[in-house]
């Protein structure tokens, strides 16, 4: 099986309180979608470890690290900001999350898999090396990516964000690292109402109007992610997926469609298949719609498994 879909029972444990729309619930509908559709047959599923605290450390610092730990409630809820909502099983949740796409990148540097993706929760791309934002603690995609410049030798990876919301943390950890191409598409102005990041040979972030549909998205892909990453030739190629920016998901005013997540992805695994040997590895971002995130989430696998 060339795809791996990992996540754990612990992720369903974050409890984040009734009507938060970070929910567990997230997890169940893309789960029951697979299952009722029958791909999970065709997936290899692999339990999420806990990450290490010295795989953390690539991305996050050791006072942070302290801090969360510190926090944690043993009984009812806290918060680590207005909208990061934390129980006594979230420490777990958390753990796993990123334990998720350290497994991801070595299973798929081993050979085992040709491509995964982390179904798991909490999201991670508002978290800074120091601070939580946004239901986001750790920086899943980060220590990912850390993780396979520092414990594999990747000389050139890409992560490319398509979630509706400006991915400050990924941002903050990752941006100077000339190893590294991000690549970003958000709404502005919106939350997280963080500086927007210069473009440059190593940063693609294009900001998208409230207002915009098919067209721009496809644009914005078209005319500025796709020539930065056929430029650069990744190793492995890091997917921040949030399907937030579906026109039926309220947590936004972007206005995409099933077809558009289809595209991207597809667009992604074509540029992999060129340079990295098809490595990619996608990790759950926003997408509070239930629905919507369920459809997207099985087109987004579908792709990565040749479908």
């Amino acid at each position: 099986m060339s795809t791996a879909f990992i996540s754990h029972p612990d992720c369903h444990d974050h409890d984040t309180g009734e009507g938060h729309p970070e929910s567990a619930q997230r997890l169940s509908v893309i789960e029951d979608r697979l299952l009722a559709s029958r791909i999970s047959d065709f997936t290899r599923y692999l339990d999420a470890p806990e990450v290490t605290k010295e795989q953390l450390l690539r991305a996050h610092t050791p006072e942070y690290l302290a801090m969360i730990d510190a926090v944690m409630p043993r009984e009812g809820y806290s918060r680590l900001d207005p909208d990061t909502v934390i129980s006594p099983k979230t420490l777990q949740a958390a753990k796993r999350a990123a334990g998720s796409v350290i497994l991801a990148v070595d299973q798929v540097m081993s050979g085992q898999i040709r491509n995964a993706f982390c179904c798991v929760r909490p999201p991670g791309h508002h978290a800074e090396s120091d601070r939580a934002l946004g239901f986001c603690i750790y920086g899943n995609i980060a220590v990912g990516v850390k993780h396979a410049l520092e414990a594999h030798g990747l000389k050139k990876v890409a992560v490319v964000d398509f979630d509706v919301h400006q991915a400050n943390g990924t941002e903050d950890i990752l941006i100077g690292d000339d190893r590294v191409l991000y690549c970003s598409i958000f709404q502005h102005p919106f939350f997280p109402y963080t500086p927007i990041p210069e473009n440059s040979e190593r940063v693609v972030s294009i900001p998208l109007e409230a207002s915009a549909a098919s067209a721009e998205f496809r644009a914005a892909v078209t005319g500025h992610w796709l020539p930065a990453l056929e430029r650069f030739q990744p190793e492995m190629i890091f997917i921040s997926a949030g399907f937030d920016a579906h026109r039926d998901d309220e947590m936004s005013y972007v206005n995409l469609t099933d077809a558009d997540f289809r595209w991207v992805t597809e667009e992604m695994v074509r540029i992999a298949d060129i340079s990295a040997s098809g490595r990619i590895v996608s990790a759950l971002e926003g997408g509070y719609e239930l629905h919507s995130l369920a459809r997207c989430a099985e087109s987004h696998i579908r792709v990565l498994m040749g479908l």
